[in-house]
């Protein structure tokens, strides 16, 4: 897992349930959702009269306690993890944002990254809009202002015809929850039901801890608004859908449902058709734990060999507000992992691993594994070679720093000390998810990108600004 090199998107919660503490509800959703991003955390409360917000910088439970929980009435609110793709991590960029004045107040949050967003930014500053923060979330949420309609649908979908880019986006006035997913469905979306109410949350896991029942995914282009008439769908014909494959060998939970699909059992089938691309005489297989556990288990059942959990995972190791000192910084991976020498010693061992971005991570890894005493590392990989930056929500790298775009497989498998590597077929990875190629976005293995982008973007441009 690289966990230095491919770094999460961001989570967004919604729920509308009079009756029920919704900002305890949401904390809980977000903290579900924590894997998604781990910068900031917020949540916005709307009651029908006004909207309140409390946010702070780190993980869910550093940001909340009783008392900032308990200041959020309200039978409405939404919730955001945040990992920075448009604007830095600064408490200025925390979401939801409040916008707006009067009966025109909104809070908004987004998961995604609108590529045209410093062309929008410039023409709303023309138009007299003063921004605050340096993320494309404002750049959508002043759009959805700027439009001239009261009507909050045509407003909404009055930016949609403007927004190019990924969005998976909850928005709530004083009086209703709007739930937005872009034309191509990039960003994952679901809706649920709880007691009488409605929840919209960006992975299932989250309606799972919350005793929510999933009801359906949000569909492409489809803006939903829930409010005291029900759950309202407003949907437009899908083109073309274009779900982020990461999701699938990466980002959501494994206990998450996706395109119908539990994605546990799916990382399965990409470990056994490693197996059957990259088979190799050895004594064990083993997952980098977490997100490689089940591609693990895959191999090792197809090609009739034992799992080995070589690795520990320290599961207490997430963002800190204390600085380690060098000799700390320097230990690399193993404030992370553990390994098990009674059980590597001798052996034997293909290693899988979900994706090689950066090639930082896995040298350590390897390394990491041959000082416990294992004899051979095979790593076999999740993902085809990332060529290609990411546009669309996920800070992966920019061209020139994805290995496998100026390194061949051979010269990769060198530099990062294994004994051999094999990485998934982009074939091989779509048969394991049992869906068409035409339903996900692979850009970051081909460079087709579903919409056009300008092909180096800064993340910071808003900023800059």
């Amino acid at each position: 897992m690289n966990v230095v090199d491919l770094h999460e998107k961001c989570g967004v919660f919604g729920i509308y349930c009079p009756g029920e503490d919704v900002a305890r509800l949401t904390f809980f959703a977000l903290f579900a959702l924590q894997h998604r991003g781990q910068e900031s955390a917020g949540i916005a409360t709307a009651d029908g009269k006004k909207i309140q917000f409390f946010g702070d910088m780190g993980l869910v439970s550093q940001v909340f306690d009783e008392t900032s929980l308990g200041q959020l009435s309200g039978h409405i609110a939404i919730g955001h993890n945040r990992y920075s793709t448009t604007g830095s991590s600064r408490s200025i960029n925390i979401q939801p944002l409040v916008l707006g004045m009067g009966n025109d107040t909104i809070a908004i949050a987004n998961n995604g990254n609108i590529v045209n967003a410093e062309h929008l930014y410039h023409e709303l500053c023309d138009q007299g809009y003063n921004f605050r923060s340096s993320t494309d979330t404002e750049v959508i949420g002043d759009l959805i202002l700027s439009a001239p309609s009261l009507d909050w649908i045509e407003r909404i979908r009055y930016a949609m015809r403007r927004l190019q880019g990924a969005y998976s986006m909850v928005m709530v006035n004083k009086d209703a929850l709007f739930v937005v997913r872009d034309p191509w469905g990039v960003r994952p979306l679901c809706l649920g039901s709880l007691n009488g109410g409605f929840v919209v949350a960006s992975e299932s896991c989250a309606l799972d801890h919350i005793g929510a029942k999933l009801i359906r995914e949000i569909e492409p282009g489809e803006i939903v608004r829930i409010s005291q008439n029900g759950v309202e769908s407003f949907p437009e014909p899908v083109r073309k859908r274009a779900l982020c494959i990461f999701e699938f060998i990466y980002f959501a939970r494994p206990d998450s449902i996706m395109n119908g699909q539990l994605i546990y059992p799916t990382r399965q089938a990409m470990g056994e058709q490693l197996a059957i691309e990259h088979p190799v005489d050895v004594d064990s297989v083993m997952g980098v734990p977490d997100s490689a556990t089940a591609a693990g288990i895959g191999y090792a059942h197809k090609a009739n060999r034992p799992y080995c959990e070589g690795l520990l995972k320290n599961r207490y190791v997430g963002r800190t507000f204390i600085a380690p000192d060098q000799r700390i910084r320097d230990l690399g991976v193993q404030l992370k992992f553990n390994p098990l020498p009674q059980l590597l010693k001798g052996q034997r061992m293909v290693v899988v691993d979900d994706s090689i971005v950066r090639g930082t991570t896995t040298p350590k890894v390897v390394n990491l594994l041959r000082r416990a005493g294992a004899k051979e590392i095979h790593m076999r990989i999740c993902a085809p070679p990332i060529k290609h930056p990411c546009f669309f929500g996920v800070d992966m790298a920019t061209r020139k720093e994805l290995i496998a775009s100026h390194k061949s497989i051979e010269e990769i498998r060198q530099f990062i000390g294994a004994d051999s590597l094999g990485y998934l077929s982009l074939e091989g990875l779509l048969k394991s998810v049992h869906l068409p190629a035409d339903s996900f976005c692979t850009a970051c293995f081909t460079g087709n990108y579903p919409i056009p982008v300008q092909l180096e973007m800064d993340k910071l441009a808003l900023e800059n600004n």
